[in-house]
């Protein structure tokens, strides 16, 4: 295979895409979130297949929009991670690294339409988590997509075998929006989350992902069968608010399972709403 020449897109200084005194810019706030969800339990753990070389690392994103479904099965995905996007431009946080000491200057950046690379740190690789996010991105708009491997979670996966998660009449149902419709679900509804099963090769959970939207256009949701979840937004906040209220309602679901209820029951003794 011949080399790509064009393997970084020129810019006059990359690093300066990561360098801003502004706490709400994306090169910020990765380092921050990250070490939030370390604490959480959602990111712990680094990926295994050590450094990739400048060269290769370049050549693969050079081909990522030929080999985007192959290109998950290079580089592994084991402590989640978070990518924000800010115009044209996405943020991402590298794999093999301990999310809890991630600085700006770890950061990845690609462009939102060509996926080419602007900015890469020296030594790290990009997260295998990088066409799943940009699932969000290019079929839900989204400003944000977050990744964890939260217990919760996979707990949640193993506790509904069928190919969705189901709750309904929980207060926290109130934080998780209706698609990218702008409204939010109510208290009563039923929250639908779709779970692809987990696969060996990053690059089917991409495809799995895709489908999983297409069939559930009001989700801002995926789970990945003892895996984790991805979750999205239209700006980071809503991606971390949606984030956290999907992990109470995995976690009490597996409560009420673990003592006989239905959480996808409407509770006795409730009127009808509508």
């Amino acid at each position: 295979m011949t080399t790509p020449t064009n393997l970084l897109a020129p810019t006059t200084n990359p690093d300066e895409l990561v360098r801003s005194s502004d706490p709400n810019h994306p090169a910020n706030l990765i380092p921050e979130l990250c070490s939030l969800f370390y604490t959480l339990g959602w990111v712990t753990g680094t990926g295994s297949y050590g450094h990739l070389d400048a060269l290769t690392l370049s050549a693969f994103f050079s081909l990522l929009p030929l080999l985007f479904p192959a290109f998950g099965a290079i580089i592994d995905c084991l402590s989640g991670g978070i990518s924000i996007r800010k115009d044209d431009h996405v943020f991402l946080a590298p794999s093999g690294v301990q999310k809890e000491r991630i600085q700006p200057k770890d950061l990845f950046v690609m462009t939102l339409a060509s996926r080419t690379l602007l900015r890469q740190p020296l030594v790290f690789k990009p997260s295998a988590c990088t066409p799943l996010f940009y699932n969000a991105y290019t079929m839900r708009h989204a400003g944000a997509c977050i990744h964890t491997h939260s217990q919760n979670a996979v707990m949640a996966t193993l506790l509904y075998p069928s190919d969705t998660f189901q709750i309904t009449h929980q207060e926290m149902i109130k934080g998780i929006r209706r698609g990218s419709s702008g409204t939010n679900l109510r208290y009563f509804d039923t929250l639908v989350v779709p779970i692809v099963e987990n696969t060996p090769e990053e690059e089917n959970l991409t495809e799995r992902m895709a489908v999983a939207m297409q069939k559930h256009p009001e989700t801002n949701a995926v789970l990945v069968r003892r895996h984790g979840v991805y979750v999205w937004g239209e700006n980071w906040e809503k991606a971390k608010t949606m984030s956290e209220c999907y992990d109470y309602l995995f976690e009490i679901a597996v409560k009420m399972k673990s003592i006989g209820l239905d959480p996808a029951a409407k509770p006795a003794g409730e009127p009808d709403y509508e």
